[in-house]
């Protein structure tokens, strides 16, 4: 299976298996307001981390199964970054997510 990642604020989390779709794009930013909800490969996640959720707390990484998405997936050119970023262009649907890990944790990362 060829994952892809995305770090989520716990309560977002919940409240979308609650809801049956997730709909955050990243830390603070619905996917309304941003177009596509921003992904990564398994060699992206620590950067996107290290850049865009530095002190945040109580986070999870979803494990995504791309072959689950029912939606498109899309991988585009980010300025400044060798590789592209999988966005999803509409709402994420749970049942896509194969796994939730702590984040930060020492096995968290892929």
């Amino acid at each position: 299976m060829n994952t892809i990642y995305h770090i989520a604020a716990r309560s977002d989390w919940e409240q979308a298996r609650r809801d049956g779709e997730y709909t955050m794009s990243t830390r603070g930013r619905t996917l309304a307001e941003e177009g596509f909800i921003h992904c990564s490969t398994a060699d992206q996640v620590a950067g996107v981390a290290n850049l865009f959720y530095n002190g945040a707390t109580d986070l999870v990484l979803l494990v995504i199964d791309p072959a689950k998405v029912g939606s498109k997936i899309q991988y585009d050119d980010v300025p400044g970054q060798p590789k592209p970023y999988p966005h999803i262009y509409s709402p994420l649907n749970t049942d896509a997510v194969v796994e939730v890990r702590p984040w930060p944790a020492a096995d968290a990362c892929p």
